[in-house]
């Protein structure tokens, strides 16, 4: 069963490094069951050739009475997400920086108002109501803002951030999705998500990763659905968004369908997926279903 005194006793340590979250696992395991071990860590495990302890049958609840009840799940909560640069092989993430980032960024989107149509907040006149607002958004933690940075001009080509972090319950939200033209329809399209879903999941330890769009948001919800998340329902009257209603289109992709998933985006983004015209040989949903074809 789920030792509190010793969670009490033996917290993870704030900024940990591989080995000691290593460490921290297999006491865990051998304290409280092994439910959740994250996937990064099962893989250093096996590449050590030390055996990933299996899960315990005692973690299932039983009901109480004719009371049925959830299974049993670890208390430890989730890490923060923290301003770091997560880096790819043709986009990274990194902290926004109004200054540096606001600039390229504004070029890109100049003129596309459509962009800013299911965001909170936008258009902008101008480049200085444009940086003032991102000057204001980077101070955040909760949205955590990241800028997409295209690693061959070492531009900003768009923006997403982490948002409604829950760490006790390891619930987080990606959102506040800004695509400049540079970046749509890119490789570094599908990346940004692959990298930012990889670093929720392996590096921070949620177990459940959002994605919310405004219901009318046809390309949001179909991009959803290529990226692997499951249409969970529509919150109607959700919100009111620039005066206007919201109903909220919520999907979701849990820990245990993260190895399914992060297998399909990695083969999908392998440079041999893609012709010399640069199609794409096989789909990421064709690759997710193992039918391997586009």
């Amino acid at each position: 069963m789920i030792d509190k005194a010793w969670h009490e006793a033996n917290p993870m340590p704030p900024q940990a490094t591989l080995d000691q979250r290593i460490a921290w696992h297999l006491d865990h395991a051998a304290h409280c069951g092994c439910r959740d071990i994250p996937e990064s860590i099962k893989q250093e495990l096996k590449r050590r050739g030390v055996p990933v302890p299996k899960r315990r049958e005692t973690m299932a609840s039983a009901p109480v009475g004719s009371v049925p009840l959830g299974d049993l799940v670890d208390p430890v909560p989730a890490v923060p997400p923290r301003p770091v640069t997560i880096e790819g092989s043709v986009v990274d993430l990194v902290p926004f920086d109004a200054e540096a980032h606001a600039p390229a960024l504004f070029e890109a989107v100049a003129g596309r108002d459509d962009l800013w149509a299911y965001l909170a907040s936008g258009p902008f006149p101008d480049l200085d109501s444009f940086t003032a607002h991102y000057a204001a958004a980077a101070e955040k933690s909760d949205p955590l803002l990241f800028a997409i940075i295209d690693r061959a001009s070492g531009a900003a080509v768009g923006h997403a951030t982490y948002l409604r972090i829950a760490p006790t319950d390891r619930v987080v939200e990606v959102g506040n999705i800004l695509y400049s033209p540079l970046l749509q329809q890119t490789r570094g399209a599908t990346e940004a998500m692959y990298l930012m879903a990889r670093h929720a999941f392996e590096d921070l330890g949620y177990r459940r990763y959002e994605w919310k769009c405004n219901a009318l948001n046809a390309p949001s919800r179909r991009a959803a659905l290529r990226l692997g998340f499951t249409y969970e329902g529509t919150f109607r009257q959700h919100m009111i968004v620039k005066g206007r209603n919201r109903d909220t289109a919520w999907f979701s992709m849990l820990n245990h369908e993260w190895p399914r998933a992060k297998a399909a985006f990695e083969a999908w983004l392998d440079p041999e997926n893609f012709g010399e015209d640069g199609i794409q040989r096989s789909s990421l949903a064709a690759l997710r279903e193992g039918t391997g074809s586009a």
